[in-house]
């Protein structure tokens, strides 16, 4: 059951695809107040309560002892202290003594305090007092989990299906920049016979970072090579920026600046930032009109024979503004002769750095909606279209969003029928709909592998099923131990791409010694494709959850409830990576009986059943081990150089033969 309850007047985000009438008295779990200007949600915890959810954030899968705040944050450092990430979502359900679901419909800044300033009180604090509260709850206690999440999936929409190629591993690099290049990725895989799909193209692509073109230097008759490589079962997937060049003669800026739809500084001069190509402009993907103008420009690259995108520095990032950056050069003046004491070098580092996303940069610009719209975030009166202005810093985290939405709306357009690949940065609740995200600037950390593994089971939860991190680590050098150990766990993530900064070591799993461990891993994932899509469509079709914690199957073992580094995937699936360097295995839990498979040099290598409690398993570096559940059975089919190839009708099963397993290619 869901409850609507509205306090002010909301902005409406448009994350909500069911109506709901707005209840009247009192709240079902909580209470809610006006303080310091904004609204305040007050929930007591019970001792036993958990909270799952809130999506790309970090720590564990349990989010209750710290405070997150959701404000799309372009934010390379992922370590514990950091409070928001790329994408907000403002979801999560409390589990224990009363199970609810609650999604804080705001497009702002918001705070969800986890009983970290209070360990027995939950609390919701949005900057204005204008939200919208939906309270879920489930009709029986039994399964109460997963009837929370469909419930909410009800309330905000369909997940997003990619194309079945976008199953595939996909290779990528910061620093691709020539045909040269990737032709040189794409034949060293397919000499040692590795599987491949896509070939991920970063900024390099570009003629000077101008969104939509090509550098016809670097990438001559683009056009054949993309179809040379698709021939061979690779597509190339171009990233686009949300910042375009500022730039005399480019035609997308001056169209832009033609036609009103970039965003604007309140004189009605046009927002300017740098981020890649320098002095930059950002489409208004708030107002309807600009955010389909942007969306229809992809059909440069759709004309050259590219299928698929990732979308990159939409929170929006910001390198700089002319105005800020001329107010810290001031600032700075007076550390020249000053001499610098711990205080003052703290001060003067704090003073630099403030030039990157500031917040009063933030606040320093405007989008253009309809007052129907923008209820109480209005900030001047309407025009003769009913249109008017709303202040970005006060709906910041609904840019990437929208960007995404007008992307795939711009592709529904242009080719009907036809599912793209469509990736982003930055989201927010509803963005689910048109595309999946990746979990940005991870590190080649070991700690990485387990915080992926639990910002997907919590993506999972608000409707992001498309999803997956870096494999490797993005920033700093990763290792062949790690990469092995990453990649065991990654092959059963919906989104399987190897990826790594301009300047880190180079990863493409050839570059290493005994690639034929890669490729055997590698393998496995094609092998498993059948599964994973199969899997990934019950989900998507039935509002349910590709990957989950064990609690939301194991509602009543307490110890199920408390395991944060393992996770389901599928109906029939359980993984628990190893992500302790030099380890030769782990502790598994194991809810109940389930078959032990090892998968070694491109085939199984070993079956056993295993009772179930805790178990101590040994993880050779180079083998992948799985869980299949008691009952069930897992479909392997042959692996392929490419999606496309694989022989779904030669299958061969793992787990328990006498299970039934229903299969399916299409939506």
């Amino acid at each position: 059951m869901v409850k609507k309850f509205s306090f002010g007047k909301p902005y409406n985000t448009e994350a909500v695809v069911q109506s709901v009438e707005a209840s009247k008295g009192p709240l079902p779990f909580g209470s809610a107040v006006k303080k310091d200007g904004g609204l305040c949600w007050k929930y007591s915890l019970s001792k036993d309560d958990k909270i799952f959810g809130l999506g790309e954030t970090m720590r564990g899968i349990d989010k209750r002892g710290f405070v997150y705040k959701s404000f799309n944050t372009d934010q390379p450092n992922q370590n514990e202290c950091v409070q928001s990430l790329y994408g907000s979502h403002n979801f999560f359900i409390v589990s224990g003594k009363k199970t609810f679901g609650l999604f804080v419909d705001y497009p702002g800044l918001a705070e969800f305090d986890l009983g970290f300033s209070n360990s027995g009180e939950l609390r919701v604090l949005t900057e204005r007092a204008d939200a919208d509260l939906y309270f879920i709850t489930p009709k029986k206690n039994v399964g109460a989990l997963k009837e929370i999440v469909r419930e909410f999936r009800a309330l905000t929409g369909k997940s997003y299906v990619p194309p079945k190629w976008a199953f595939g591993f996909c290779q990528s690099r910061w620093g691709y920049a020539s045909k040269e290049d990737i032709e040189k990725v794409w034949k060293s895989y397919r000499k040692l016979g590795f599987p491949l799909d896509s070939i991920c193209m970063d900024i390099d692509y570009m003629q000077n970072y101008k969104d939509f073109t090509v550098d016809k230097k670097k990438f001559p008759a683009f056009k054949d090579f993309a179809a040379e490589l698709k021939k061979d079962g690779v597509r190339l997937v171009p990233i686009i920026d949300a910042g375009v060049k500022k730039q005399k003669g480019y035609s997308v800026y001056e169209e832009m600046l033609e036609k009103n739809f970039e965003c604007k500084k309140k004189n009605g001069k046009s927002f300017e930032a740098g981020v890649w190509p320098g002095d930059s402009v950002f489409a208004d993907f708030l107002n309807p009109a600009a955010r389909r103008w942007f969306g229809l420009k992809y059909k440069a690259l759709l004309d050259l024979g590219i299928e698929g995108f990732w979308n990159d520095m939409n929170e929006p990032a910001l390198f700089y503004t002319r105005e800020n950056l001329k107010k810290t050069f001031q600032r700075l003046e007076k550390f020249k002769t000053k001499a610098l004491d711990v205080t003052g070098l703290f001060e003067f580092m704090e003073t630099a750095n403030s030039v990157c996303n500031n917040k009063d940069d933030y606040k320093s610009f405007y989008h253009k909606v309809n007052k129907d719209a923008a209820g109480a975030f209005a900030t001047t009166k309407p025009d003769k279209n009913k249109d008017v202005l709303v202040r970005h810093h006060d709906v910041h985290n609904l840019f990437g969003f929208n960007m995404t939405r007008g992307a795939m709306e711009a592709f529904d357009e242009l080719q009907k029928g036809k599912r793209p690949l469509l990736y982003s940065r930055s989201s927010y609740i509803g963005a689910h709909r048109y595309g999946g995200v990746w979990t940005g600037d991870n590190h080649a950390y070991w700690q990485d592998i387990l915080l992926s593994l639990q910002q997907i089971v919590s993506l999972n939860i608000c409707g992001f099923l498309y999803c997956g991190s870096d494999i490797g680590g993005f920033n700093c050098d990763t290792s062949r131990d790690l990469l092995l150990r990453w990649t065991a766990f990654a092959l059963f993530t919906p989104l399987f791409r190897n990826h790594t900064a301009l300047g880190t070591r180079e990863q493409e799993y050839y570059q290493f010694e005994n690639p034929a461990a890669f490729k055997s891993m590698v393998e496995l994932r094609y092998a498993l494709i059948p599964y994973l899509y199969s899997e990934f469509l019950k989900a998507a079709q039935n509002d349910g959850l590709f990957a989950r914690a064990l609690a939301f199957d194991f509602e009543d073992d307490r110890r199920a409830a408390a395991v944060h580094d393992q996770m389901l995937v599928g109906n029939e699936i359980m993984v628990a990576p190893v992500y302790v360097q030099n380890a030769i295995g782990r502790n598994v839990y194991l809810p109940e009986k389930m078959t032990m498979v090892e998968w070694k040099d491109g085939k199984v290598a070993s079956q056993r059943q295993l009772s179930k409690g805790d178990h101590f398993i040994e993880v050779p570096l180079e083998s992948v081990v799985f869980f299949v559940r008691d009952k069930k059975k897992v479909p392997l089919a042959k692996a392929a150089p490419c999606v496309d190839k694989i022989d779904w009708k030669k299958i061969n099963f793992v787990g328990d033969p006498k299970a039934a397993y229903e299969l399916i290619d299409r939506e």
